[in-house]
């Protein structure tokens, strides 16, 4: 899920490794009652808002696919690979159409989950895809089984430096890693953004901090791209703000659906305005032979 949106809601469960999922629509609902103060209202309104989306933050096929060339992976065969925060599955499709292996998708929702399952099957690749329900940071997988670990727009619920030295010992000597991260593309920024991107996330940073955290965390990178424009507009803002109709119907325009819409339109807005200084960068790195 997009780190912003989870940082509105508070992190749930130490996560938002679930970017969103099902619900309404089609597929598995989403329990949506609650009483009026209830301090998971205005989650339960984000994960309506994106439950039925194709994807729930920045991203693209074609970006998985670029990671998974840069990886080396679509050469090996009988891979085990875990998907962490898979949400309702845009990236682990991907990764069971393109790669001989088996893939552990990981989410702490499992409505997303029951998506997941729905949209593996008519895709035909629901024999090479096994759901775990399971927090980001209490992975339910033995050290060192690991022939790669993906996480696209996930591992800001546990900070990226966290994130990427707790999940080391699960890979293989020689694993493979590849996250998605928020990063600053340029050494400046207008004070408005880098203002509201701090409050989100600590620990934004530009491609150059991140690849030296791989580097003494016990990783050599191989590879890095940043997401490009579309990935935010076409891909994530645009289909959400088709939702916003819909979404405000569903709960009668109330004063916390309204302000959904607009911290959301919000965030769109700030995006375009300074589109040339962020983005998700997709970092690819293997594991170092040398313990740490």
């Amino acid at each position: 899920m997009h780190s912003r949106v989870m940082g509105r809601v508070g992190i749930v469960a130490s996560s938002c490794e679930s970017r969103f999922a099902s619900t309404a629509l089609s597929g598995p609902t989403v329990e949506l009652e609650a009483e009026p103060d209830d301090p998971m209202d205005d989650y339960k309104l984000l994960i309506d808002l994106h439950i039925t989306a194709d994807r729930q933050g920045p991203g693209g096929e074609a970006e998985t696919r670029r990671a998974i060339e840069l990886s080396g992976l679509s050469k090996r065969r009988n891979l085990k690979v875990a998907d962490i925060g898979c949400g309702t599955g845009a990236s682990t499709l991907v990764l069971a159409k393109e790669l001989d292996a088996h893939i552990v998708a990981v989410d702490f929702l499992p409505d997303f989950l029951d998506v997941l399952r729905s949209r593996a099957a008519r895709a035909g690749v629901a024999d090479r895809i096994e759901a775990v329900n399971a927090s980001m940071d209490a992975l339910p997988i033995e050290p060192g089984s690991l022939d790669a670990i993906w996480s696209e727009g996930a591992i800001y619920n546990m900070g990226f430096e966290n994130g990427v030295r707790q999940w080391r010992r699960l890979l293989k000597p020689g694993g493979i890693l590849a996250v998605s991260e928020l990063t600053w593309l340029t050494a400046r920024r207008p004070a408005e953004l880098e203002a509201h991107w701090h409050a989100q996330y600590a620990e934004v940073g530009t491609a150059s901090s991140k690849l030296a955290v791989l580097e003494r965390t016990g990783y050599a990178p191989i590879g890095y791209f940043a997401l490009d424009e579309h990935c935010w507009l076409d891909a994530y803002y645009r289909p959400m703000q088709q939702r916003f109709a819909g979404f405000l119907a569903r709960h009668g325009s109330s004063d916390a659906a309204r302000a959904v819409v607009d911290a959301e339109e919000s965030e769109i807005a700030l995006y375009q305005r300074y589109l040339a200084f962020v983005s998700y960068g997709y970092y690819v790195a293997r594991r170092s032979d040398d313990a740490l």
